[in-house]
């Protein structure tokens, strides 16, 4: 072969690599943007009827489109007494824990925020040692102004990340002149949001979410339950209503719509769960309420009842709390704000 034909050779063969390589460049470019647009839009399954929008930007706890899905949550303390009613930002929550905590029935709510940033939330209650293992479970940041001493001395020695209102009043906390002590204290999501960093708390959400409906199942005359009575004593009886059209159960109190003092609207939510649980006398004006372990539950969604079972492991602060069909499965919630009723024998 001559020098020339051999130049020309190798010249070729450069060429052809590059060819290669560009061409693994292209489809690799081709796959990255293809990604970038999958991630991004929101996937359509079983068109029609049933039809579900899928977001890769879900809320972990409500299976909801979410701007702050990567945002840690913030579980609040808020009370159930007549006097503050209505409350600042309760339907803005992703999830609410409602439970006794006295011995006569009085309730309290644990409000856990995550997409929405109310502009104003309160008013602030203090801690009881039953909500922390729940706000554990979620991997949030605890919110409370004070709280009875035995929990107060644990929150102390940051068993949760907790912001103590008493701590930082007239910062990420304040009182309102118009509100009567002790439903006077508030604070805002962004004002709690700012103490959390400034704390150097980790603000990513590590929560490993709730198993979320990918469509919706079909309805028969068995299991459709239009309306559910919580028997927590006047005045803080519940009910919820079914709205087919809307799908959400609305909620009153004390025979009461219940409202949200920021919008004027009715509370709404996508799924409501009656967790059956014991609870034993503590002290003074104190339960013991029972959050961990397992127990009988009813889950109401799409106008339709399912039962099972919660569980939650004793042993681990921050272990998922789980609801489990008859099977041991964990069941699929349908996208939307969750209401945990927590009821005793």
């Amino acid at each position: 072969m001559t020098s020339i034909a051999k130049k020309i050779k190798r010249i070729f063969s450069t060429l052809n690599v590059n060819i290669i390589l560009v061409g693994i460049g292209l489809v690799a470019f081709i796959f990255a943007g293809t990604f970038f647009v999958w991630w991004n839009k929101e996937i359509v399954i079983n068109g029609g009827e049933g039809e579900v929008i899928v977001d890769n930007k879900l809320s972990s706890i409500a299976g909801l489109p979410c701007e702050n899905y990567m945002q840690r949550p913030i579980s609040v303390m808020m009370p159930s007494d007549p006097e503050p009613r209505p409350l600042s930002g309760i339907s803005q929550a992703d999830m609410v824990f409602e439970m006794p905590v006295t011995p006569g029935g009085v309730t309290r709510f644990m409000a856990v925020f995550q997409c929405e940033k109310p502009a104003e939330i309160g008013s602030i209650r203090s801690a009881r040692k039953d909500f922390v293992p729940l706000a554990a479970s979620l991997k949030s940041i605890y919110a409370h102004w004070g709280g009875e001493h035995g929990i107060l001395a644990e929150l102390n020695k940051h068993v949760i990340d907790n912001l103590n209102a008493l701590v930082y009043d007239g910062s990420a906390f304040f009182r309102k002149s118009t509100a009567k002590a002790p439903h006077n204290g508030f604070t805002t999501y962004e004002k709690m949001l700012g103490l959390a960093e400034k704390l150097k708390y980790d603000l990513v959400d590590n929560f490993s979410g709730y198993l979320h409906q990918t469509s919706k199942p079909n309805r028969n005359l068995n299991n459709i339950v239009d309306s559910i009575d919580i028997d927590y004593p006047s005045p803080y009886n519940i009910r919820w209503v079914y709205v087919s059209n809307e799908n959400v159960y609305k909620r009153t109190r004390g025979g009461r719509p219940e409202t949200d003092k920021n919008s004027g609207q009715q509370v709404a939510v996508g799924v409501v769960i009656v967790m059956n649980t014991t609870a034993s006398f503590l002290y003074d004006q104190y339960i013991d309420v029972n959050v961990t372990g397992s127990g009988p539950v009813k889950i109401y969604q799409d106008g339709m009842m399912i039962v099972g079972n919660w569980k939650k492991d004793p042993a681990t602060l921050d272990s998922k709390l789980f609801f489990l069909d008859d099977q041991g499965k964990e069941i699929e919630l349908a996208p939307g704000k969750i209401w945990v009723e927590v009821t005793t024998d």
